[in-house]
């Protein structure tokens, strides 16, 4: 199933203080990851209350395709170099599993997504929900894949609805091939192919950053989106009544950040700044509205370039968003501190 192009995650990545070694409520996510390798075959679903697995997708091979600025085939480690200190504000029945990295090395942008679609429907058939750390944007394309086939696994026909936060649409056409900015096309065309509805929600759209033939290909495809600066100048209810109207029609919901959507303030480390981008606290409390529906199967952040970042900012905020999305799934089931 996997090459050389995916590596197990070594347990000392995960590095960061102690504050002790046997009391629970100062442990730090550092301290309670366990790693796992998707390539053994005695692994078994996990039968706990709540396991998330995270795996890196460490390729920017799309962004360069896209003529953007290369850097976020190193996200996934400036993430987790984060992500290794948050406390652990969740009860002993939260595990977090490390399930290692895809690399696109030595071989095409197609080939490693995949590897990123096995890797997906992989944890998801161990009973964990994955967090897929990026990388280009381009991730989004392996990610759905893997959801898809996990799913038809059970259903032929199963419903799959795309959040995506996003100064983008990533709508574009790709007859040389798919990019950064094509992948939202790209799973049209899988839906058309295979009969299957057709659901993308795209919060964050900036108009100088999308041409006016992309907003006609959002409205033909019956795409929904929100312009970034509705989170300014409107109110929350517009925006909850947005994601409502959107989320009643799906059984499973797909959620994907592109680190872009928001302002260079609190993201200068991106493939494409966004001077006007939105807050993200704003971003994180749709992001908590989305997962109370219960419908979310998956979650991945994109665009972390650590070679533009300015101070490990950008990580530390992808960091805080993960942070956030987890404690909101364990206070649902009941299991935060």
């Amino acid at each position: 199933m996997f090459n050389q192009n995916y590596k197990s995650t070594d347990k000392t990545v995960w590095q960061g203080r102690i504050d002790s070694e046997s009391n629970f409520d100062a442990f730090r996510w550092h301290q309670w990851v366990e790693t796992i390798d998707l390539r053994k075959d005695d692994l078994v679903p996990y039968t706990g209350k709540l396991g998330l697995a995270f795996i890196g997708f460490c390729c920017d091979e799309g962004v360069k395709r896209n003529k953007g600025r290369a850097g976020a085939a190193k996200g996934p480690s400036s993430i987790r170099k984060e992500l290794a200190n948050l406390p652990c504000r969740f009860t002993k029945d939260v595990h977090l599993f490390d399930a290692g990295d895809i690399f696109c090395e030595n071989i095409s942008l197609e080939e490693s997504q995949s590897l990123l679609s096995k890797a997906v429907s992989k944890i998801l058939s161990l009973n964990l929900f994955p967090i897929v750390l990026g990388g280009g944007h381009e991730v989004a394309f392996g990610h759905y894949n893997g959801i898809l086939d996990y799913l038809k696994q059970t259903n032929d026909k199963p419903s799959i609805g795309i959040i995506n936060f996003d100064a983008h649409f990533d709508l574009r056409p790709y007859p040389n091939g798919g990019s950064s900015g094509t992948m939202f096309r790209q799973i049209a065309d899988i839906c058309k192919e295979q009969e299957l509805q057709y659901s993308y929600l795209c919060a964050g759209v900036q108009k100088h950053r999308n041409t006016v033939d992309l907003f006609k290909t959002a409205d033909s495809l019956g795409a929904t989106y929100i312009l970034a600066r509705e989170f300014v100048n409107s109110d929350n209810w517009h925006i909850l009544e947005a994601l409502d109207d959107f989320i009643k029609r799906q059984d499973h919901i797909y959620v994907t950040i592109c680190s872009d959507v928001f302002s260079s303030a609190f993201a200068p480390g991106v493939s494409a700044t966004q001077p006007l981008g939105i807050d993200p606290t704003k971003a994180v409390k749709f992001l908590n509205y989305i997962l109370k529906s219960n419908k979310v199967i998956s979650f991945d952040i994109a665009e972390v370039s650590p070679r533009f970042d300015q101070d490990n900012t950008t990580a530390n905020l992808a960091s805080a968003l993960i942070f956030s999305m987890i404690n909101a799934l364990a206070q649902i089931q009941n299991l935060s501190l």
